[in-house]
């Protein structure tokens, strides 16, 4: 029997991809002399098989900034100021890689299409003052998932490899960090050849074309569900300074369906907290700065954590976070993707979904308490045979 089509897919944290594709596990770190400075398009930022962000995972000695300009960014501002700073840009006047004598120490990578490159540095008159570097590739391109203009035009992950061993004189040094392109390009690939060459958005179409219970799953489970919520100290890509990691663990509630049994527990964290994190979560920080030690939440978690359970969340994003925190669950329900199939469409947040179910959820414990309250009452209107309730449009409901 033919599986139904879902459309919200697992990402990774990490490389921002879906899992089926994703190319973390190739990622080779090489370090360099130069220290690499990407500045990356926002257009650029939006696209999925951009190179620029597996680049700078594989330099130990870069950093990465989303910009339009390096004007009004103070790291960037100071980038530009530094001595022995050049950019990676062809024009007429720039200075081949093979024939610079005294390589500069910083290298400015801009990431975007060749007219959004090329507003970023003209357009910015800290950038268009910075000695510009360019190179001829001696193949063309491996990036065979997008067609580029010309033979001289090349991934950012693939200028960055070639220029760097041009200006540090090793060859093949930077070889390594088109492991991850390779592998990804690959993965790219497989995927789309195994799925006929269409879209996730044309098979979407077909989305439960077959006689399958979307909820079927969830109904099997329903005597051992604990619905799961987190909140996390996540940083901006584009932030500055931003402190190395991943997102960690802040805040974790928990309810056991049958019971009703509660976890709630708001973890201290380790880093500096994200500028929008209090807000976002609705709690303060000083709140969040004298939360519990992390190691006493995650074994009184422990204990709460019983044989069997099946949790149940809004999204994996929870199911990721207590993974990265080295507590991974056993058996997940994602029932936003449950209720995707069921409905053929978005279901827009669990909060708006509670809200069809004239669910009243609490103010002042934070919003993942909120988020917490609402996957419960959604979870049981879907076991209830209510799940169109939580789904259907405000006038199609009163007009009933």
């Amino acid at each position: 029997m033919e599986a139904p089509v879902t459309e919200h897919r697992e990402l990774c944290l990490t490389c921002r991809r879906p899992r089926l594709v994703c190319w973390c596990d190739a990622v080779t770190k090489v370090p360099s002399k130069t220290h690499v400075v990407f500045i990356q398009h926002p257009r650029e930022f939006r696209v999925p098989v951009s190179t620029c962000r597996m680049a700078h995972l594989s330099l130990p000695n870069s950093e990465l900034h989303v910009a339009l300009t390096a004007t009004g960014t103070p790291a960037l501002e100071a980038v530009c100021a530094r001595p022995g700073t050049a950019v990676l840009f062809p024009t007429e006047d720039a200075l081949d890689a093979d024939s610079i004598e005294v390589p500069p120490e910083t290298l400015v990578v801009i990431d975007g299409t060749w007219s959004n490159a090329r507003k970023v540095v003209i357009n910015c008159p800290l950038l268009s003052k910075l000695p510009r570097v360019a190179f001829r590739p001696d193949a063309p391109s491996r990036y065979r998932i997008r067609a580029e203009p010309d033979d001289a035009f090349v991934s950012t992950i693939e200028a960055t490899a070639i220029v760097l061993e041009k200006l540090e004189r090793a060859p093949g040094r930077f070889r390594p960090i088109l492991t991850a392109f390779d592998a990804m390009v690959e993965r790219q690939l497989d995927y789309a050849n195994s799925n006929e060459h269409q879209t996730r958005h044309v098979r979407a179409k077909k989305r439960n074309s077959v006689r399958v219970d979307p909820l079927a799953g969830l109904k099997a489970a329903s005597g051992s569900l604990v619905a799961v919520f987190g909140e996390s100290n996540a940083w901006p890509m584009d932030a500055l300074n931003a402190p190395a990691g991943e997102p960690e663990l802040l805040q974790l509630v928990a309810q056991r369906l049958s019971t009703g049994e509660r976890f709630e527990a708001t973890l201290r964290p380790t880093r500096p907290l994200a500028p929008n994190v209090p807000m976002h979560l609705d709690l303060p920080a000083q709140t969040l700065m004298q939360a519990d030690a992390r190691e006493a939440v995650f074994a009184r978690w422990r204990t709460f954590v019983k044989p069997g359970d099946v949790f149940v969340g809004w999204g994996r994003y929870c199911h990721d976070l207590l993974a990265l925190e080295g507590h991974a669950v056993d058996a997940f329900i994602d029932v936003r993707a449950s209720l995707c199939q069921l409905h053929a469409g978005r279901p827009g947040s669990v909060e708006a979904c509670a809200g069809r179910l004239g669910i009243a959820l609490p103010e002042g414990r934070g919003r993942a308490v909120r988020r917490l309250e609402a996957t419960v009452s959604v979870t049981r209107a879907a076991l209830e045979g209510r799940a169109t309730d939580a789904l259907a449009p405000a006038h199609a409901r009163e007009g009933r």
